[in-house]
C-alpha cells in the first residue's frame, strides 16, 4: 500500500460551549482541525498510510497540533518546523434557523507564509499512491498558490493519483482569482470534488434549475456541471455531495459521482446535525478509501456519503467513526439503537 499525501493548513477551533453564541460564552472549547487534516485523520482511521503536510511553529502551540495528528495515527514526519503562529478559527454552531458562523484569525500563519523551497515534493511523494489537498490551501496567500502548484506538477511526474475539494471560501479570495488559480492547478488532477456551489464559485459552472437556499436541487443540473469540469479540464472523476438545509438543525444528505461515462447517486439521508463542520471532508476521505480499496463506484460513493452522514453526529472537525460503523451505516441500518 503507497502513502497517502495531504497538505494544507492545521488551525485551532475555539467554539462557544454548546449552542452558546460568541457575545455570550465565557469560555471556549478547544479542537484542531482543517481540511486535508480531516481527510488524513479519516484515511488513517481507517487503515491507511496515512502523511499530513504543513508547515507549523516549533512552539508548544504547533507541537499541540502535531501531536493531535500523532494521536490519530497520521504521520506528521513530512511537516515543516518554522513560523511564528498557528491559525485560528472561531466557530459558532448554528441552531434551528439561525445559522453557524466561523471567524478566521488566520493571517500570517506558518504555513500561509510557507516558501516553495521549504517543501521536496519529490521526496514527499516517493513511494505515494494519492495525493489530496483543498482549494483552501493555494487560497492562503500567493506563495502557497504557488507551492500547490508546484506539488501537483510533481504528483503527477511521480505518477501519484491527485484529488481536489475545491472547497471555496470567500473570505479568502474572490471568485475571479480562485477561477485563475484554480484553473491551472485542477488541470493535474484526476478527481475533483465539490459541494452544490463550488464549480458555480470557482469555474463559473451553474447547475440550472437549482435553488440551494430553498433547497431545491436539480440532479439533472448537477450531471451538466459533471460533465462540464470532466470536459473542461480532462479529469477522470467528479464527485459532487448535495446538501439539502432545511435548517441548520437539519439537512439532507447525498452525492453524485461521474467517472467520464456514467453517473451513480447515493442513498439520501436525513440528518440531525451535531457538527457539521468537516463533512465534506469526511465525504472525501471516505471517496478515496473506498476508490483504492476494491470497492465498485457504487459502493464507493456510499461508503463516503454513509461516512460523512456520520461526522454530522461527531463533535469537532475530526470523523471519528470505524468502517464497521460506515459499513453498517451504508448497508442500511440508520436506526441509531443502542449498541451492546
Amino acid at each position: 500500500m503507497g502513502k497517502f499525501i495531504t497538505f494544507g493548513e492545521i488551525m485551532l477551533r475555539l467554539a462557544p460551549v454548546g449552542y452558546e453564541r460568541f457575545l455570550q460564552s465565557k469560555e471556549f472549547g478547544i479542537v484542531y482541525g482543517g481540511g486535508e487534516a480531516n481527510v488524513a485523520v479519516s484515511l488513517a482511521n481507517y487503515g491507511k498510510d496515512a502523511y499530513f503536510v504543513t508547515k507549523l511553529p516549533k512552539h508548544e502551540i504547533g507541537q499541540s497540533a502535531v501531536n493531535e495528528l500523532r494521536r490519530y495515527g497520521v504521520d506528521t514526519n513530512m511537516i515543516v518546523r518554522g513560523g511564528d503562529r498557528v491559525g485560528i478559527y472561531f466557530c459558532e454552531k448554528g441552531s434551528s434557523q439561525r445559522p453557524s458562523k466561523v471567524i478566521y484569525d488566520r493571517a500570517h500563519s506558518a504555513i500561509a507564509e510557507a516558501k516553495r523551497e521549504d517543501f521536496n515534493w519529490k521526496e514527499i511523494f516517493s513511494d505515494a499512491e494519492w495525493f489530496h489537498f483543498t482549494g483552501i490551501t493555494p487560497a492562503l496567500s500567493d506563495e502557497c498558490a504557488a507551492i500547490t502548484l508546484d506539488a501537483v506538477k510533481a504528483a503527477k511526474e511521480a505518477g501519484v493519483t491527485v484529488s481536489v475539494d475545491l472547497n471555496f471560501r470567500k473570505k479568502l479570495w474572490s471568485s475571479e482569482k480562485a477561477g485563475k488559480v484554480m484553473g491551472e492547478i485542477v488541470k493535474y488532477c484526476d478527481l475533483v470534488i465539490a459541494n452544490e456551489e463550488d464549480a458555480e464559485m470557482v469555474f463559473g459552472i451553474k447547475a440550472e434549475e437549482t435553488d440551494i437556499t430553498g433547497g431545491e436541487l436539480s440532479n439533472e443540473g448537477y450531471k451538466n456541471v459533471a460533465r462540464t469540469l470532466v470536459e473542461r479540464f480532462g479529469l477522470k472523476h467528479v464527485a459532487i455531495t448535495l446538501r439539502e438545509s432545511f435548517s441548520a438543525s437539519d439537512n439532507g444528505w447525498s452525492a453524485m459521482f461521474y467517472d467520464g461515462r456514467e453517473f451513480y447517486n447515493s442513498k439520501k439521508y436525513k440528518m440531525h446535525i451535531v457538527d457539521r463542520v468537516g463533512g465534506g471532508d469526511s465525504f472525501g476521505a471516505g471517496l478515496i478509501y473506498g476508490l483504492t480499496s476494491g470497492l465498485s463506484n457504487q459502493d464507493s460513493l456510499e461508503y463516503a456519503v454513509a461516512a460523512s452522514c456520520l461526522k454530522h453526529s461527531v463533535e469537532g472537525d475530526f470523523n471519528l467513526v470505524s468502517k464497521d460503523e460506515v459499513i453498517t451505516l451504508m448497508k442500511g441500518d440508520a436506526s441509531g439503537r443502542v449498541q451492546r
